[in-house]
């Protein structure tokens, strides 16, 4: 039963930040009904700016450890989240604005988009093919999208495309995905290898009486793990506040009922979606930081893709557009992760599996609910 209560705990704690990164595709969905595939690689940029966030008050504050002299560590470890929270916050609202606003806006740029993507991608293959700079022929299909776009824009055949408007958000999403986990690459930027936080918060600590572990249930629990949750769950109720409290909480519902509707009772729903965006970037961002910060994982340019898409599954088993539907689908993904690790040999299943079984959750709740365990079945007109 002990180590039971402890790999529920930890379960917990890997289901908030699940939950999360997870808050961040329901909310985008709710509003805009698409699904933001770039949301994992917020959650990447999210540790890379506290990373960088920490490197730079650490250079202000003349000491040997980071934090130790001038403020207390706490303190600094606040800023290191808020610097990179406001990172993710601007990241989300130029996603927003420069990737899915044109989308909604003008008409000619979703058959641009899509013949713009398949340029890119026949120039890269040229490149890796002919071990040609790749530099060069994405300038050249940058080149060619823009004529492409130019011939849309100015031409009548603009008015006669016809271009899902949920395929061409895919393919942006994939496309934003993309360029920031190869922007992350650069070596000039952030570089491809692993790199780690610097030590924010001393644990344990003597001089501030702050101990190495905390007695749960019985169960001796590490101080990080506490952090984390107590973070996560910080930032949900904070959430949860905006949403249900709020002048812009009640317009962003109201976009997600009816974003017609919405607009002509006069709110800017052009505001609200921005605004919903930089709010779900700023919790991938601090989950970001938490993650690495306080357990040791390393940073390099593709975590956020495991996280990306188990927090994606997360957020369809709890009914996507269903805010506390994240939350709770996420609380499942991180338990039966742990508990797959913990005892899947007992019946077979060994602890490599542990990301298979978001998958197999997924499928299971599908079948047996395919709007989510808290969503709810709206069928489309047509």
């Amino acid at each position: 039963m002990h180590q039971f209560t402890e790999q529920l705990l930890f379960g917990i704690q890997l289901g908030s930040i699940y939950a999360l990164i997870a808050l961040g595709y329901t909310m985008v969905y709710g509003v805009l009904k698409l699904i933001n595939f770039a949301h994992g690689d917020v959650y990447m940029v999210g540790a890379y700016g506290g990373l960088g966030a920490a490197f730079l008050v650490g250079t202000w504050l003349p000491s040997h450890h980071i934090f130790t002299a001038g403020l207390p560590s706490p303190i600094g470890a606040v800023l290191v989240l808020l610097c990179a929270m406001a990172i993710c916050a601007l990241l989300g609202l130029v996603i927003e604005q420069a990737a899915y606003r044109p989308l909604r806006t003008r008409a000619w740029i979703a058959p641009a988009i899509v013949l713009g993507a398949a340029a890119a991608y026949i120039a890269y293959s040229i490149a890796a093919d002919a071990n040609r700079n790749p530099a060069s022929c994405v300038a050249i299909a940058l080149i060619v999208w823009g004529a492409i776009a130019w011939i849309l824009k100015t031409s009548q055949s603009r008015r006669t495309a016809t271009v899902s408007p949920r395929l061409t958000a895919l393919i942006t999403a994939i496309g934003v995905s993309l360029f920031l986990e190869n922007f992350a690459n650069l070596k000039s930027i952030f570089t491809p290898d692993p790199r780690f936080f610097p030590t924010i918060v001393n644990i344990p600590d003597p001089a501030r009486h702050i101990p190495r572990t905390v007695s749960v249930l019985g169960v001796d629990v590490s101080l990080e793990t506490m952090l984390i949750f107590g973070l996560s769950l910080a930032l949900m109720a904070i959430l949860t506040f905006i949403v249900t409290r709020t002048k812009i909480g009640k317009a962003i519902r109201a976009v997600s009922y009816d974003a017609d509707a919405a607009a002509l009772m006069g709110i800017n729903t052009d505001r609200v979606i921005s605004f919903t965006f930089m709010l779900g970037a700023v919790l991938a961002g601090a989950a970001g930081v938490m993650v690495t910060s306080l357990t040791g994982t390393a940073i390099n340019p593709y975590i956020g893709v495991p996280f990306g898409l188990k927090a994606f599954v997360a957020a369809v088993i709890g009914g996507i557009g269903n805010i506390p539907g994240a939350t709770l689908g996420g609380l499942i993904m991180g338990i039966a992760e742990i508990m797959v690790v913990a005892y899947g040999s007992y019946i077979g299943v060994p602890d490599t599996y542990r990301d298979a079984v978001a998958f197999f959750l997924l499928i299971l709740i599908l079948l047996v609910r395919p709007s989510g365990l808290l969503g709810k079945f709206a069928p489309e007109k047509v």
